[in-house]
């Protein structure tokens, strides 16, 4: 992650159901559904002002990080974060049973 993205902060906003980072004035979000301890990641997006500048990653990272301090496992069904966990798959572990990436 970017040093200069790492202290802003992730918001959930639970009332819309996506997760967000807002980064010079602009909202990068991943909208999810939730059901007990599992997280559904749906679509992540990210405004063409930030695009290339590592926002997604560092959106992504920073919801693993809530995700495992939760202690909720995920599914993804974003394209953007099914790629993330084959680039570091050492984020496997906050899977849910049985989910596997290819």
């Amino acid at each position: 992650m970017k040093e200069s993205l790492q202290p802003l902060p992730l918001h959930d906003h639970t009332d819309m159901r996506r997760f967000e980072l807002e980064v010079d004035g602009h909202i990068a979000f991943t909208e999810y559904e939730r059901t007990g301890k599992r997280i559904f990641l749906v679509h992540t997006e990210v405004p063409k002002e930030l695009e290339g500048q590592g926002v997604g990653a560092a959106l992504v990272e920073k919801e693993f990080q809530f995700i495992e301090a939760h202690g909720w496992k995920l599914i993804p069904y974003c394209p953007y974060v099914k790629t993330y966990l084959l680039r570091h798959p050492e984020w496997n572990r906050i899977l849910d049973h049985g989910i596997r990436i290819k």
